[in-house]
């Protein structure tokens, strides 16, 4: 092991994309960061990016970080035994037989169903529609077709469809442009393909996914362990991006699974909760545990290990959305004073006392697959609420809920949760993490470092090139805590009060009349 030995992540996720070098210790030696166009919308509640819109940036993100004068004096470039790639999950891509897109990506955001009942939509075998009928899951597997984007692609464009060779995840798009490989990560595999999430693998013939989409089976790359070798860099690759030709690309897996393993989350007893654009909560095992029933666990960073995951689909999104409708005023003061709008944002959470003052929110701000009809609530209005009190209730039900996915993980992997370990955007307030540690009445720890999903990723090579014996090694030596946010004992007695007496209810109480709503507006679809 050479001491000066260094690691390249990108980190292609929704709102930039990253390229980090970490040494073997887990520090950030040097970074680059580029803002992306997150998505265009050619129709309500679409979500497109050019595919090659990725690629381009990530070529200009390599070539940003040659420019930065730390990596030019030290001659960091000539230290990178290995580069890896994480990204965001779901995003798909089409590809010719000549390798070339043929119409943009359509991102994990996009909200298109197909409709299941068009003549030329094939039905589900007789026997599959028993069997889902019979463990009553005929609703979620009829979900899962229509928000697959194969099925809508093969109904609407049947053009492009026809056309398609390869169908790939982002992580495997950018594996083809940087190596002419049409291989992915395992770990990358999520979203609506004939993947069996228990295996590990492609979903044998005999699987009824094969029957729910259109996908052949040459369509999809082949799949390597995390830590594995998906290739080299090409040398049209490397006159793009001034990576060195014939630089190993290791595999890793997808950004939120890295940023378990990032965070050091390796045992079960510790959990992950990631405060990105979705909030989730994540733990690590080494058996199959789905996080509620039929729902199965997705992949980890770990090699034939799952990541049981219950998400808030557009968690801390609705921090973002709140700043935008009602942050304005804060957004200019921190330009004015030269300081972080995140800073003034804090400020704003610390003028309201925990509960907001009988203020409670739902952030059902988008519907998820266990519950289809949900709409996003406020409750408990009175004359004394101002910006500071909902901007507080936001951060609060997302805890709120949060907590629930931990009690549901707890019991569906017999293991109580003693720790939590905070990362994404979010972690970067003070009040949004001792707020959390209040409302779970559990230490809160942040990592060294606000790159997790950078840093999972490295680890992934580390381990891969043999510098560490196992993943255990390698969080001891890469992974530490840089702050702890212990909870208040009066504030958790009031959270428990209200999480039990209030919140727990809201969803059961609010279900009929979010029915109603559906049905009388169509909204969600």
């Amino acid at each position: 092991m050479n001491s000066d030995d260094l690691i390249l992540t990108i980190d292609n996720g929704t709102q930039s994309i990253r390229a980090l070098l970490f040494d073997l210790q887990g520090n950030l030696v040097a970074k680059s960061q580029i803002s992306l166009q997150a998505y265009f919308s050619k129709q309500p509640g679409w979500a497109e990016q050019e595919a090659d819109y990725f690629w381009q940036k990530t070529a200009e993100v390599c070539q940003q970080l040659w420019q930065n004068p730390e990596v030019i004096e030290k001659r960091l470039k000539d230290n990178i035994v290995a580069l890896t790639v994480t990204t965001q999950r779901g995003t798909v891509i089409n590809l010719d037989k000549n390798g070339q897109a043929l119409r943009p990506a359509i991102l994990w955001l996009d909200q298109r169903l197909a409709d299941l009942n068009q003549a030329c939509v094939k039905a589900m075998p007789w026997y599959w529609r028993l069997a889902f009928s019979l463990i009553r899951q005929t609703e979620v597997i009829h979900y899962f077709r229509r928000k697959a984007q194969a099925n809508w692609l093969a109904q609407k464009q049947p053009e492009v469809w026809q056309q398609t060779d390869k169908f790939l995840l982002l992580s495997g798009f950018l594996t083809y442009k940087l190596t002419g490989n049409f291989k992915d990560s395992v770990g990358c595999q999520v979203g609506y393909l004939p993947f069996d999430y228990k295996k590990q693998g492609w979903a044998s013939s005999l699987d009824w996914k094969w029957h729910a989409l259109p996908i052949k089976k040459s369509m999809l790359p082949e799949l390597v362990k995390p830590g594995e070798l998906l290739g080299h860099v090409s040398q049209q690759a490397a006159e793009l991006t001034g990576l060195p030709c014939g630089l190993a690309l290791i595999a890793s897996a997808s950004d939120k699974a890295c940023e378990v393993l990032g965070s050091g989350c390796i045992e079960p007893t510790t959990a992950s909760l990631s405060y990105g654009t979705t909030a989730t909560i994540n733990t690590n095992n080494r058996h199959y545990v789905e996080p509620q029933a039929f729902i199965p666990p997705y992949p980890s960073a770990i090699p034939e290990q799952y990541n049981s995951e219950v998400m808030i689909y557009r968690g801390f999104w609705m921090v973002n959305w709140f700043k935008q409708e009602f942050g304005q005023q804060e957004i200019l003061k921190a330009q004015q004073q030269g300081v972080s709008p995140e800073s003034l944002f804090d400020n704003l959470v610390q003028q309201v006392p925990a509960g907001s003052m009988g203020l409670m929110l739902q952030p059902y701000w988008s519907p998820g697959l266990k519950n289809l009809e949900a709409k996003g609530a406020i409750i408990g209005f009175g004359d004394v609420h101002t910006r500071a009190h909902i901007y507080r209730a936001i951060l609060e039900g997302l805890a709120y809920a949060l907590k629930e996915g931990k009690q549901t993980l707890e019991k569906r992997q017999g293991k109580k949760i003693t720790r939590l370990i905070v990362s994404g955007g979010g972690s970067q307030s003070d009040a949004a993490l001792q707020l959390t540690a209040d409302i779970f009445n559990l230490p809160t720890h942040r990592p060294h470092t606000y790159e997790t999903s950078g840093l999972g990723a490295a680890i992934n090579v580390a381990v891969g090139l043999g510098y560490f014996d196992n993943y255990s090694h390698a969080c001891a030596e890469m992974t530490r805590i840089s702050q702890t946010f212990l909870p208040d004992s009066n504030n958790a007695g009031l959270y428990q009060q209200l999480f039990t007496q209030v919140y727990q209810k809201m969803y059961r109480q609010l279900k009929p009349i979010y029915k109603k709503i559906k049905a009388v507006t169509g909204y969600p679809e």
